[in-house]
């Protein structure tokens, strides 16, 4: 006879649903009736899997310009570790370096594991890169990144809509010239991010100017080295700046400073992230403030509906963000 949870349950006089919440070992469940169920099952050859008790929280690095100088990513991975802990589970990490000789090695082995979930951050991934990760056996979400060729669960910052907010608000304060400080390693964020760069420029009938869209490294030094460099030639600037992410904005606010330009009389700049340092530049940089712990919270989450209800269906969560209005934005309207 096929076991099926119907025979189990009359084995073991439990209910069908009992019975599917021992086998899927979700909360609630006494260990005794688990263990019942669990001898049934293994006597009718009713094939259970096995829990998944482990989050693997992978973090791929194409050249760390992005992971190692932002304090993003330790709020983020506290998230993980907090919600991953309330609901049960173990978190693990890996490292995974993307220049390593071992690197297509290391993801099959993480794919092929199916006793860990995995939370994939996809911050500096591009889509070569989500190739590795084509056809996962284990339960996977991507965090932080988002594929065009390859579907995936993903949860990741609503960069288009809110980049286009920040550069409306400088149009709101009657800034018409607005340049943009540009990510050098062109991660998928900094790329949507200058789609609503420029789709805020558009509904406003305003042109976007090549001269104001300056490309910085992705460090505070390098952005600040490359802003000296601009400006020892530039003439023409903008009256305000929209940076991919506040790393680029601090260093080249740094850059505007020693070059005799006031922030924000001279030039206003506007980041993207809401790192603590911004709360102490001088001025106080204005900015995009970006939910890093709960989108972390959120993933794990996500994983464990996948887990306990076995859902095939693949969904792309954006996480909203919030404007920090602070001191680094003039008012133009004003004067």
């Amino acid at each position: 006879m096929k076991g099926t949870i119907k025979l189990i349950s009359e084995m073991t006089g439990f209910s069908p649903a009992t019975v599917s919440n021992a086998l899927n070992h979700k909360r609630g469940v006494n260990k005794q009736t688990v263990e019942r169920v669990l001898q049934a099952a293994q006597e009718i050859g009713y094939s259970v899997k096995p829990r998944i008790s482990k989050i693997k929280f992978v973090i791929y690095k194409k050249n760390g310009l992005i992971i190692n100088d932002s304090p993003f990513f330790p709020a983020v991975i506290e998230g993980v570790e907090r919600q991953a802990k309330n609901l049960q589970f173990e978190t693990m990490f890996c490292n995974i370096d993307s220049s390593s000789s071992d690197c297509a090695e290391q993801v099959h082995s993480i794919l092929e594991d199916t006793s860990a979930a995995v939370i994939l951050l996809g911050t500096e991934m591009t889509e070569q890169d989500f190739q590795l990760f084509r056809n996962p056996k284990c339960h996977l979400i991507l965090l932080d990144g988002w594929s065009d060729t390859i579907t995936f669960d993903s949860v990741l910052i609503s960069n288009t809509d809110s980049a286009c907010h920040a550069v409306e608000y400088l149009i709101k304060k009657g800034h018409k010239k607005i340049g943009y400080l540009r990510g050098r390693f062109r991660i998928k964020a900094f790329s949507y991010r200058s789609i609503g760069y420029k789709r805020a420029l558009g509904r406003a009938n305003y042109s976007v100017e090549p001269q104001h869209i300056i490309t910085l490294g992705t460090t505070t030094e390098s952005a600040y080295r490359d802003m000296v460099a601009h400006l020892e030639w530039a003439r023409d600037l903008p009256t305000a700046f929209f940076a991919d992410n506040d790393v680029i904005a601090l260093g080249a606010m740094r850059a505007l400073q020693e070059k005799g330009y006031r922030v924000p009389e001279d030039v206003s700049i506007i980041g993207f992230d809401n790192i603590p340092y911004g709360e102490i530049s001088s001025p106080r940089l204005s900015t995009i403030h970006v939910f890093k712990q709960e989108m972390g919270e959120i993933a794990v989450r996500r994983l464990n509906d996948h887990i306990r209800q076995e859902s095939k269906v693949k969904t792309k969560i954006q996480v909203c963000t919030e404007f920090v209005e602070r001191e680094s934005v003039r008012d133009l309207n004003a004067t």
